[in-house]
Order: C-alpha cells, then structure tokens, then sequence
C-alpha cells in the first residue's frame, strides 16, 4: 500500500518513467527464453500475437478514445467525435509513413519493407519491433498525463501498462529466437530482443510531458496514440499470427487479449 501511494505521489512524467521501463522489462523476460531454446511452438507464437493485437485493440478503445471523446464533450458538443476521428487518422498516417520510409524486416526473415538499404538482418528485425513499440510507450505516457489533468485516472493509465507489458513478453521472443535461429549467440540475441523496447521508457516520458504542456491536445495526443496501435494491429500484428497456419489458435488469442485488457481496464480504471 506504501509503495502505491508513493507511486500515485509522483510526478506523471516519472509515473510514465516507471511504468514503461516496467513495460520494457517485461519484453526483455521475454527475449530471455533464447537462452533454453532456439524454437517455441508455431502454436504459442500465433496465440501469443494474436493475444497482443486483442490487447492493443482493447486499449485503444477503453483507455485512449474513449477518454477522449469523454474530454472533447464539454468543448466540442456535437462535434465531440472530431478531436477522436482526427487524432486516431493522423496517428494511422503517421505510423503509415513511417512503415514506408523505415527500412524493416518481418520476423519470417523474407518480407522487407521500407527504403533499399544494406543493413543486416538482425538491425532490420530489430527497427521492426522498436516501430511497434514506439505507439505502446507513448500511449502508456499520455495516458499518465491524461489522468493527472482528470481526463480518466491513474488505475486506468495503470491497466495499459499492465496489459502492454503482458504482451510485451512475447515480442521480446519473437526477435530473439529468429535472430537466435540466423545464428547468433544467446547473448547477442537476448540483447537485441530487449534492444527492442528500449525505446518505450522514451516515448512514455514524451508523452506524458507532451500533454501536460499542451493540455489542448490532450485528446487528440489520445487518438493519435490509438491510431497507431490500429495500424500495427492491422498491419504487422493479425497478418503476422495468421502466417504460420493456425487461424482459429491465433484469433483465440485475440479474443482473449481483448477480454484480458477490458477487464483490466473496466476494474482499476
């Protein structure tokens, strides 16, 4: 109880701080599995990514467009829907440039997206995962500033990074066992695997500082947060727990990583 209400006592950028390097732990645990194995089943790897994009889809609605269609009512009226549709479509667009622009490669080792470039392999995965992680930080952020500026509340900023951190873990494997299996060491594996999350402490500072100094963006920083979750949802996320062959294994993951994430959010926030 101490250790809440210190938690709860602190400045949002340094709740932000804590939680996102909680969530980036958690990826690394994650990668740690490449030290006993070089595989997992296809089965878990297509539940487990189907589990994340439940996840993701769950807190993009519950913890980032509601709160801010909830906040633009008093402003906005009618028109309350307008902060919510602009911020989700431009963090979509953004993340959508981004996938173009940024050389990448997919975790099956063949599809590689993004500008012509000679970098390895394993920096390609890597750039990759760290693209999807960027959205995760920085909702986890926002949501921290939002609540301490009344627009929902910290157990609700606290449910998002518990339901990211939960599916972090299996993103940390899913860069270190390909990478594992290309042939590198245990050691270079695990570090690129947690490599990949490092960018989340980041983008979590930068969101909750961003919406406390600018408090008018607030809801469109919260649908700009869940547009991008969308985009690598649908982009990365579904298509990739669909390419293995277990469909039905993969969107039962989804259902539950939906179900997972409702309910945390609908019992602390």
């Amino acid at each position: 109880m101490a250790g809440w209400e210190w938690f709860v006592s602190l400045h949002p950028v340094g709740q932000a701080l804590i939680a996102t390097i909680g969530t980036w732990l958690v990826t690394a645990l994650g990668a740690t599995l490449v030290l006993f194995t070089k595989k997992v089943s296809d089965r878990y790897l297509d539940a487990s990514v189907g589990f994340a994009a439940g996840v993701m889809i769950a807190a993009s609605f519950w913890s980032l467009l509601a709160p801010a269609i909830e906040m633009a009512e008093a402003d906005y009226g009618e028109w309350k829907f307008f902060p919510a549709l602009a911020g989700f479509l431009a963090g979509a667009l953004v993340l959508r440039m981004t996938d173009r622009i940024l050389p990448h490669m997919h975790p099956d080792f063949r599809t590689v997206e993004g500008v012509k470039t000679s970098w390895h392999r394993s920096t390609l995965l890597v750039l990759a995962i760290t693209m999807h992680n960027i959205p995760e930080g920085l909702a986890v952020g926002v949501a921290f500033g939002a609540a301490s500026l009344g627009a929902g509340d910290i157990g609700g900023a606290v449910a998002l990074a518990v339901g990211i951190g939960l599916q972090n873990f299996p993103e940390g494997t899913a860069v270190s066992l390909p990478l594992r299996r290309e042939g590198l060491g245990r050691g270079k594996a695990l570090w690129y695997g947690q490599l990949s999350a490092v960018v989340e402490p980041i983008a979590g500072v930068l969101g909750a500082a961003l919406v406390l100094s600018m408090q008018a963006v607030l809801p469109y920083a919260l649908a700009f947060a869940a547009g991008a979750m969308i985009f690598v949802v649908a982009e990365e996320l579904i298509p990739e727990s669909q390419r293995r062959g277990h469909p039905h294994v993969a969107t039962t993951g989804v259902i539950i990583g939906f179900a997972v994430m409702m309910t945390l959010d609908v019992a602390l926030g």
